[in-house]
């Protein structure tokens, strides 16, 4: 009977853990941002606001190997030009891999208003 219990809590411990560790990963991996459109951030393209290639790259850099078992190690992503505050708008900016291999990344925007640009990019 005791045996029982134990196994019981041990097979309902480990689910949970497990459930939060999915969680965490879920959370900690998403490729879309929100970004706001401000004096800091915002560059023009012809005649659109466009979020600036700084940000871009930046920000994918942090995103895009957020946790050991998620994604794959890329250093030194470079964006070549800013992304246009309109949806559907798109650029591919260029990461290095594990052994000096180039990496694209595809970017594109998701939802775009005065104020602030949605978007994300592909692993």
């Amino acid at each position: 009977m005791q045996l029982g219990k134990f196994l019981v809590g041990a097979v309902g411990g480990v689910t949970a853990v497990v459930a939060l560790g999915g969680l965490g990963t879920y959370l900690l991996s998403g490729t879309e941002s929100t970004s706001g459109l401000d004096a800091y951030s915002t560059v023009e393209m012809d005649g659109h606001k466009a979020l600036s290639a700084r940000v871009i790259s930046g920000r994918t850099q942090s995103k895009y190997h957020p946790l050991p078992w998620v994604g794959q190690d890329v250093s030194g992503i470079t964006c070549p030009s800013g992304l246009k505050a309109v949806a559907g708008a798109s650029i591919t900016c260029t990461g290095t891999a594990g052994g000096g291999r180039s990496v694209d990344i595809p970017v594109t925007v998701v939802k775009a208003t005065s104020d602030s640009v949605t978007w994300k990019f592909e692993r």
